[in-house]
């Protein structure tokens, strides 16, 4: 028999799991609590209880894969032996989460454009990004350089990665993976006097 706070965690990630698959969906179907308790088989009595409105909800899904995605990019920075394999794991983690479950990528990158519960969130959760860039970074560049690198870089990767699920970059995904590769490696150095 499983715990209260077991079988609450448990229906909060399924709900969590659907609302991904709604929100990130090809077609971005319509994020509706009936919706995702018919899905899940999950009373409306505990998404109410999880989440208390449909835009928490929104934003919890939102958060999840933020904080995934962020999860990911800071441990694959931190087992780098060196700036050519930080570039390399860095962007490896980032394609794993938004290229290869792309549901995962659509929320996190195309949904702060199309669900309006978001719109302030999306952009919220950018400084978390451009710290995990700039920590990144060889520790001689200067924080005036580390600030706009970061800054640029998480804007240049943004679009690629964007513009591709969206299916209007049309590279190989290998192809997608180099470039942004070099990008990453490249661009501590491009700015530095």
């Amino acid at each position: 028999m499983t715990s209260l706070e077991e079988r609450q965690e448990n229906r909060r990630r399924a709900m969590l799991d659907e609302g991904i698959a709604l929100l990130g969906g090809a077609g971005a179907g319509a994020l509706g609590v009936r919706a995702v308790c018919r899905a899940t088989g999950i009373t409306e009595r505990y998404f109410y209880e999880a989440f208390g409105t449909r835009d928490g909800f929104a934003q919890a899904v939102f958060d999840d894969v933020s904080d995934r995605a962020q999860e990911a990019l800071v441990g694959a920075v931190r087992g780098a032996a060196n700036p050519a394999e930080m570039s390399t794991a860095a962007v490896a983690a980032f394609v794993e989460l938004v290229i290869d479950n792309p549901d995962a990528g659509r929320v996190l990158l195309l949904a702060p454009y199309r669900e309006a519960a978001l719109s302030e969130r999306g952009l919220g959760r950018m400084p978390d990004f451009f710290a995990v860039v700039a920590g990144a970074m060889p520790s001689h560049v200067d924080e005036t350089t580390r600030r706009l690198v970061s800054i640029g870089l998480v804007g240049a990767l943004t679009s690629l990665f964007t513009e591709y699920l969206s299916g209007r970059l049309d590279v190989t995904r290998e192809q997608l993976v180099a470039h942004c590769v070099r990008l990453v490696a490249t661009a501590p150095t491009r700015f530095i006097g």
